[in-house]
């Protein structure tokens, strides 16, 4: 499945195969079918694969985004039955039971299911029998059905792998002489018991139906909505106010429930002309509490225009976060609380992305010691670490007037003519030779800190590879 996603997206003619890095070595991940003619597998090296066939073309995997796509699958899969479970991570197992004629037979549905897969350019292996065990076997080592209470005739030759088991189980198997799973079956059962405990048993009567084995689907994400329908039309703002607050208390009961905080809130408005008003709320945390968001509506409701009035009102989480639940102190009170929900509503005139923090960065050019990230998605961290202090104010190198490694006596910066009264340094400072800088080419620079006798503190490097004097920053 990685593969088919990947030349799904970008088609490639030849040998193909993902690539995922292990115990610092790129190894093959997934392969095409031309790669495995050419006589490469899977957990293959990278360099090995490449020297067996020089035109395999490769690209990293994904395999986060195979996951999604596995979840994207699993729901389209439910069209065929309502009990749909992942097997593996490129696989899925449906219970059929009751829904096969709905498509005509258990014939006509598997064959619409791989129509409908290989015309989406996925490469599928289906199995069906009575038990999951004999689907499973079917669909990696056989392909194909097996009729209602046939299945050992349908897995009788099929190697012992087929039944789920670990490979060190499958290799000794085999070494005693018992590589299908006929031949398992006909063995005693207690000498087996025995030698490798009850999995090879218990795994075998899965695969002939005598021992159950559930298919267990998963649930369908929770739903983070409310809806208000009124009797009579409204268009006051303070009964607005107050239908979007009966719409908040279990819309918040359910986010506490699942440990999560709404991130963006989205209130529709529908009059009586059929008409809609949406109101966005975009929140700089996540947030679960009724009475804090409530007041952040204000802004948006006093804009809407209720014409002949409003007869309902929905509101829903469009964005959820995980919200885990904390102590909170009764001795000061939380004066985060007051920033986030002040950052929310200037968010709500600029944009959240425009209300932005400088954060620290782990570098020793001034330059690059510090970043600039939106407030509603970064966190605030600590102080910055320098073994110097930095001026408050740091901007483009400013050249002057001055000879010498020492720092002059005297200088003019910016039409001032300043007298250095106390100079501290130098603290030298190098290039980040693995970063391409345009303007640190001259190398190396020795910082000093300039005391004038008029009051300005300044901030001087000297680079002794192309000499020269330059201010880039001031104290306050």
């Amino acid at each position: 499945m990685p593969s088919d996603r990947a030349l799904r997206l970008r088609p490639v003619d030849g040998p193909f195969a993902l690539t995922l890095k292990e115990n610092n070595a790129n190894r093959l991940h997934c392969l095409n079918a031309a790669a495995e003619r050419a006589g490469l597998n899977r957990a293959m090296s990278f360099a090995d694969a490449r020297a067996f066939c020089p035109d395999l073309q490769s690209r990293p995997a994904d395999p986060q985004g195979d996951d999604r796509f596995l979840q994207v699958l699993r729901r389209w899969a439910t069209r065929y039955c309502p009990w749909v479970g992942f097997e593996g991570g490129d696989g899925l197992v449906l219970d059929i039971t009751g829904s096969a004629h709905l498509f005509g037979g258990e014939a006509a549905l598997l064959a619409d299911i791989r129509q409908r897969l290989v015309r989406a350019g996925f490469t599928a292996r289906l199995g069906l029998g009575d038990s999951r065990g004999a689907a499973w076997a079917l669909a990696r080592h056989g392909e194909g059905r097996a009729e209602p209470g046939q299945a050992l005739a349908a897995l009788e030759t099929l190697p012992v792998a087929a039944l789920r088991l670990d490979g060190d189980v499958v290799t000794a198997l085999q070494r005693l002489g018992l590589r299908t799973i006929g031949e398992l079956e006909r063995t005693p059962r207690a000498p087996l018991a025995r030698r490798f405990g009850p999995e090879p048993l218990l795994r075998l009567d899965q695969a002939l139906g005598r021992q159950g084995e559930q298919i267990a689907p998963l649930a369908e994400p929770p739903h983070f909505g409310a809806r208000l329908t009124l009797p009579e039309p409204i268009g006051l703002y303070d009964d607005v106010m107050a239908g979007t607050a009966r719409l908040l208390e279990p819309l918040c009961a359910r986010l506490k429930a699942e440990e999560a905080g709404a991130r963006v809130l989205c209130l529709t408005l529908r009059r009586v002309d059929q008409a809609a008003q949406t109101v966005e709320l975009r929140l700089a945390r996540p947030l679960s509490d009724p009475a804090r968001i409530l007041p952040l509506f204000d802004r948006g409701l006093r804009a809407v225009e209720a014409g002949f009035g409003i007869d309902q009102l929905r509101l829903a989480a469009t964005a959820v976060e995980p919200l885990p639940q904390r102590q909170l102190s009764h001795v000061a009170p939380n004066r985060r609380d007051r920033l986030d929900d002040l950052v929310t509503r200037l968010g709500t005139r600029i944009g959240l992305e425009n209300i932005r923090r400088f954060l620290p960065a782990e570098s020793h050019i001034p330059e690059r010691g510090f970043l600039v990230a939106p407030a509603a998605w970064s966190e605030p961290e600590g102080g910055w670490s320098a073994p110097r202090p930095r001026p408050l104010r740091i901007f483009r190198p400013e050249p002057i007037a001055a000879a010498g490694a020492e720092p002059p006596r005297q200088f003019r910066w910016r039409r001032m003519a300043l007298v250095t009264a106390r100079a501290t340094g130098p603290e030298r400072i190098a290039p980040e030779w693995w970063l391409e800088d345009e303007a640190w080419r001259s190398g190396l620079r020795d910082y000093w800190m300039i005391e004038t006798r008029q009051g300005r503190r300044l901030w001087l490097f000297h680079t002794p590879q192309s000499p020269g004097w330059f201010v880039q920053g001031e104290f306050a």
